[in-house]
């Protein structure tokens, strides 16, 4: 098997995990609050990332990284996972699946506007198309049916929801200033994360231990969204000859992942959903054509 075939069959495994995070965050919260959520679910992170590294045979790289990488690992942990997730899950905990979960992909344009004051990049017509189309798209599912009818249900958890996206485009332009091995950033990352979320749920929640089937979330969670699945699209990544073919791979995962919410969930799926996550991937795409020259 060629290097490609297996970069595709990684990047389609892990697509298909998060496909299902969205149906498995809305049953883990029906046995967790958000925050309890969030610290057992990073708890399973750091474990899945430390076993990751020992076949990688890596280990010992986690204690050799400089005070600057820990340091930058100190302050993304906070971005990320920590005020990430608890901005996310706490939009979660107030909107239905097909809502919370596409205004999430609106990431990609909050990280071209990031980029032009922390990055000096500069802000080009067809970053303002894919930004224009991306916050249409929001308005778009936040009115769940109603187009003109301009009243957006749950603006606060619509607020959350996409505003988690600022918190990750931090993150990742922050991350990129980090050289360690990739590996050894995210278990780092996720250290301080659980630090940071177990101190926020001993003051405003409780630890104790859910039932089996919060368990069994909380772990699938922790495995599928922030675990296994990093390694598994870095793999894609590292292997493929093309990473604009593999990265186009991720948005196959919000139409899956309605999929997913309409067959568990049994939510009823808004045409409004539909339609503004093709204008929310259609700015994706908007952003990333390139002209003749490049």
């Amino acid at each position: 098997m060629t290097n490609q075939k297996k970069a595709v069959i990684y990047a389609l495994s892990a697509v298909f995990m998060w496909s299902t995070v969205a149906t498995a965050f809305k049953i883990a919260l029906q046995y967790v609050d958000f925050l309890q959520l969030l610290f057992f679910s990073t708890a399973v992170s750091v474990v899945a990332f430390f076993v990751i590294s020992f076949f990688q045979k890596s280990t010992n790289e986690f204690f050799k990284v400089s005070r600057k990488s820990l340091s930058l690992s100190a302050i993304n942990g906070f971005l990320n996972p920590f005020l990430y997730y608890v901005i996310l899950l706490k939009a979660y905990s107030m909107l239905p699946a097909q809502i919370a979960q596409p205004l999430n992909y609106l990431w990609p344009a909050m990280l071209v506007l990031l980029s032009v004051p922390l990055l000096g990049e500069k802000l080009k017509f067809k970053s303002i198309i894919s930004i224009t189309l991306g916050f249409l798209g929001v308005y778009i599912i936040s009115t769940r049916g109603d187009i003109f009818g301009f009243k957006i249900e749950k603006p606060l958890g619509v607020f959350l929801a996409a505003g988690s996206s600022i918190i990750w485009a931090l993150s990742w332009i922050l991350n990129k200033k980090n050289k360690s091995k990739e590996v050894v950033k995210l278990f780092w990352n996720f250290v301080f994360g659980f630090i940071y979320i177990f101190i926020t749920v001993i003051i405003f929640s409780e630890i104790k231990i859910p039932p089996l089937n919060g368990i069994l979330s909380v772990i699938y969670i922790g495995l599928f969204e922030m675990g296994i699945t990093f390694f598994l699209w870095m793999r894609a990544l590292q292997l493929t000859i093309s990473s604009d073919k593999i990265s186009n791979l991720v948005f196959l995962s919000p139409f899956l992942a309605l999929i997913f919410i309409s067959l568990i969930l049994k939510e009823t799926i808004f045409y409004t959903t539909i339609i503004g996550l093709i204008f929310i991937v259609a700015g994706i795409f908007a952003q990333q054509i390139k002209n003749k020259k490049t």
